[in-house]
């Protein structure tokens, strides 16, 4: 006799206990041994797997579970980065001009989504979008400086808008 499908609460309780100790454990190893950091990135992991569809997360939960987290912990480094590139900016600027803290966390999760959507591009479209569009550097200059035509500067800047607007607006 098939054995019945479990409610979705029911297998994401059983996901959660029959592998939540095995996840913190590799994350631990992963992480240089920082519990705390390590138990975040598995309590993101499973939060991520909770907006999923359980039947292909049952079939491989280990194997599901490492590479959604590894996603997260790659989406922290990023937001890492992004958040000491603004602060040490930041620190560059006269006090006075220093955002309040609710703005400071405001801008790095803008700054977070667009690093999110410009790495939904290919490699040289991103890099010729940001040269243009966030460096302000002329066609021309791009064409020069990677060797390509301005035909390919001007498609790859197109691109990216569109990239861009599908991103914000759907």
């Amino acid at each position: 006799m098939p054995t019945p499908e479990l409610a979705p609460r029911e297998a994401l309780h059983n996901l959660y206990r029959d592998h939540h100790g095995w996840l913190l454990q590799l994350l631990r190893r992963k992480l240089g041994g920082n519990l705390d950091h390590a138990a975040d990135i598995a309590h993101d992991t499973f939060e991520r797997v909770m907006k999923t569809n359980l039947k292909p997360v049952m079939q491989e939960p280990r194997g599901y579970l490492t590479t959604v987290a590894t996603n997260v912990v790659r989406n922290h480094i990023r937001r890492s980065m992004i958040e000491q590139a603004y602060l040490d900016a930041l620190a560059t600027q006269p006090e006075t001009h220093a955002p309040s803290p609710e703005t400071q966390a405001l801008l790095i999760e803008a700054l977070d989504m667009a690093c999110q959507v410009l790495e939904g591009l290919p490699s040289r479209t991103r890099q010729i979008f940001v040269m243009g569009q966030v460096e302000g550097l002329p066609y021309k200059q791009i064409s020069e400086e990677l060797d390509v035509s301005l035909n390919v500067v001007q498609k790859a800047i197109v691109n990216g808008i569109k990239h861009c607007y599908a991103a914000v607006y759907g």
